[in-house]
This record gives C-alpha cells, sequence and structure tokens, in this order.
C-alpha cells in the first residue's frame, strides 16, 4: 500500500492553553475544517464527549474521527477513518510548542492509499499538504481572533461577456506566485496609470495549469480593456476570454485563504455538480483591491466556464 506520510506547522500567535481547546473539542471544528467549509449543506454529529464526530457529504465524503490520547497543552492522537468516496484510516497527531510568540503547531497524518490508487501518490501529497495548510491558516485565525477570515457564496450560473485584456503570461511555484503576481500586476498597473480611459473591467489571474504534485503553476496576469494601446510594452500580450457562462463563487476575506475558494470549486467538478467546458481556464477577477479595502473584506470572484 503506497504511503501518505506528512506534516504541516504554524506560528499561532496564542497560549498552546488556547490552542489545544480549539483541537481536542470537536465541536469547534466545523468553525475551522479545511474540508467543511467546502460544502456547507455537510452534516456533523458530535460526540457527547467532544472526543468523537462523524460528517456526511455529499460532496466531501463520509467518516469519522476520534481522539485517543492527548497530553493537555502537548500533544493529541487521533484515528481518523474515512468511508466515502473510498475508506482508508489514518492516523493524525497534533504537537504543540510553546515559542515566544505563542505556540508552534505541527499536524502530522500517516496513512495510505488504497494499492489501485499508487500512481497518484505524489498528486495526493500535495493535495493533502495543501489542504493541512488551508486549515492552519484558518484554525489561525479561529483561535486568534475568534472567527475565520474566509466566507464562500456559492453564487451559481451567469454569462459573462466577451473580454479583450492585455496581460502578462508567467510560470512559478506555488510557493512564489504571490509575489510573482504582484510584480506582474505592478508592470501592468505601472503601464496603465495615465491610460486609465482605455480600462474596460476590474484586474484577473487566468489559471492555464495547476501542477499539485511538483508545485508549480503556468498563468496569466490581465486587465480588461476597451482598446490595444499602440505602445504595448515588451513582456504583454493581447488575448481575449469569449462570452461564456460560468459557475461563480465569491471569496470574502484575505488572499492567503483563496485556497478555500479554488479547493470548493474543484470539489464541485470533482462531484459531477458542474460541467466545465474544456478549453477554457479557470480564473479570479478581482472585484475590489488590497488598499482600498481592510484585507478581510477583498472580495474574489472565481469563475468556471460551464456548459
Amino acid at each position: 500500500m503506497p504511503k501518505i506520510d506528512l506534516n504541516r506547522s504554524i506560528e499561532i500567535n496564542s497560549s498552546p492553553d488556547k490552542v489545544f481547546k480549539a483541537l481536542n473539542d470537536f465541536n469547534h471544528w466545523p468553525a475551522w475544517s479545511p474540508w467543511l467549509i467546502l460544502e456547507p449543506e455537510y452534516e456533523v454529529k458530535v460526540a457527547p464527549d467532544t472526543k468523537y464526530y462523524e460528517w456526511e457529504g455529499k460532496r466531501i465524503g463520509s467518516g469519522n474521527m476520534r481522539i485517543t490520547s492527548e497530553v493537555e497543552n502537548k500533544s493529541i492522537n487521533l484515528d481518523l477513518t474515512f468511508l466515502k468516496p473510498w475508506k482508508s484510516k489514518a492516523k493524525v497527531r497534533f504537537e504543540l510548542e510553546p515559542t515566544s510568540g505563542g505556540t508552534k503547531l505541527t499536524w502530522f497524518m500517516d496513512s495510505s492509499l488504497p494499492f489501485f490508487m499508487f500512481w497518484m501518490k505524489k498528486m495526493m501529497l500535495g493535495f493533502i499538504g495543501m489542504d493541512y495548510e488551508r486549515g492552519l491558516n484558518l484554525l489561525k485565525d479561529y483561535v486568534e481572533d475568534g472567527e475565520v477570515h474566509s466566507k464562500l457564496d456559492f453564487r451559481g450560473e451567469q454569462a459573462l461577456p466577451k473580454v479583450q485584456y492585455i496581460g502578462i503570461h508567467s510560470h512559478s511555484t506555488i510557493d512564489s506566485i504571490d509575489q510573482d503576481m504582484k510584480r506582474d500586476f505592478g508592470k501592468i498597473g505601472e503601464f496603465f496609470k495615465d491610460k486609465e480611459d482605455l480600462i474596460a473591467g476590474k484586474m484577473f489571474s487566468i489559471y492555464h495549469k495547476w501542477d499539485f504534485a511538483n508545485g508549480k503553476v503556468e498563468y496569466t496576469s490581465g486587465l480588461a480593456v476597451k482598446s490595444v494601446p499602440h505602445d504595448l510594452p515588451s513582456g504583454m500580450k493581447v488575448g481575449e476570454i469569449p462570452a461564456i457562462k460560468v459557475y461563480t463563487l465569491r471569496h470574502t476575506g484575505p488572499y492567503r485563504h483563496l485556497g478555500n475558494a479554488w479547493s470548493a470549486m474543484y470539489n464541485l467538478h470533482r462531484a459531477k455538480a458542474i460541467k466545465t467546458v474544456k478549453g477554457i481556464s479557470p480564473f479570479e477577477e478581482y472585484v475590489n483591491m488590497p488598499g482600498s479595502v481592510p484585507d478581510n473584506e477583498l472580495i474574489t470572484d472565481i469563475h468556471f466556464a460551464v456548459k
């Protein structure tokens, strides 16, 4: 059986006892779970002792989790059982370490894939690792602020008109895409600072390819325009998004949480709840921009072209 062993860590600006209480009582988990956020219609049952819970969803599958042992403010061990979409088991562990700024929390998982999925091991390590990172960021919000700053609004289908744009096509890594995208949008913004009359819409990013196994991304940073400037600099290209029907999911919150929206959209796609159109890459549109509102109020629409 292909083994799946991974861990992710985060620094939380709060004491170990507060972090521990958010983990060892399953009543807290629905507030920050990186999986439950993907399907608002989920069902969860928590045992009276708060040490066992089970979940059921049409898209996120079903399973249960039980705390098997814990050392107060230091560690928690759990047994995790997946029932759908396939049966498997995992050992999960949290380790807490006090730091000068609060708590270093590390989340471990030891599991295995069904034998017929051996070819997916590298990809699954990437997916689960990203889920853990999303969860730790949500937990950090929850412990530090009492709520998570990532809201998903499944807005459904709509028609979008044709868009002509000026963009920069780039290759990046998942770890460095934030800085690379900031660089690209900086170049576009600088070029259009005295050409505002040519701007026809909002900035957006088209994601042509996600390689989760190797942590690579191919994307285009773009800005909708009324017409193409004659002095377009080297490195910028002209592109077009055709008039299409899309399924839109709106995310409200800091960009560091956008992975929740993308995971929810791919979850819809995998569950065949939406039927996507091949040949038109998904894209995110920035309804407002950093600096114009607090980060917790940033609005981003994720669009998938659908039939």
